[in-house]
């Protein structure tokens, strides 16, 4: 179970199946997993042991909901880069990601040079977000901004 030419992991169908567990629910039990994937609770702990240690799973979070937390508005904020500004794109992006509001950040390739998921108290929150973050830094050409209405979860889709 090494990485493969292209640098992917190699996963089999017990990975597969235990990736899709953890996406449901990465508090299931070890022995919960184990009796659903029909391996020993041994395995099941080596197994994910193994998807950490090889990249495969970065991270166990919690899905937390904005509203509960006081942020009930959540905005998709396209950004686009000064051409003459290229050299600071990383910079900009690590600045941008250390933000409280920000949920996600996302470079991209296309009109866009990124989009940025943010939740807010509201639209005023939204406002003072673009204005001092955004449209005041340098680096900025343009944003666009576009209200989030409702999203789900989906997950990476693993062995399918």
């Amino acid at each position: 179970m090494t990485n493969n030419l292209h640098g992917r992991a190699d996963l089999d169908d017990v990975d597969h199946a235990l990736l899709r567990l953890l996406q449901e629910n990465a508090r299931m039990t070890n022995a919960r997993m184990a009796e659903l994937v029909g391996i020993a609770p041994s395995t099941c702990v080596a197994r994910v042991r193994s998807l950490v240690d090889r990249g495969v799973i970065t991270g166990f979070s919690a899905r937390i909901d904005p509203v509960a937390v006081g942020l009930g508005l959540e905005a998709l904020i396209s950004v686009n880069i000064r051409a003459g500004a290229r050299a600071r794109i990383a910079e900009f992006s690590a600045g941008i990601r250390q933000l409280p509001e920000v949920v996600q950040v996302f470079f991209l390739g296309g009109s866009e040079d990124f989009v940025i998921h943010l939740a807010a108290r509201d639209s005023a929150h939204i406002r003072d977000f673009v204005v001092e973050h955004l449209s005041a830094d340098p680096t900025v050409a343009s944003t666009r901004t576009s209200l989030v209405f409702d999203h789900s979860f989906i997950g990476v889709a693993v062995g399918e």
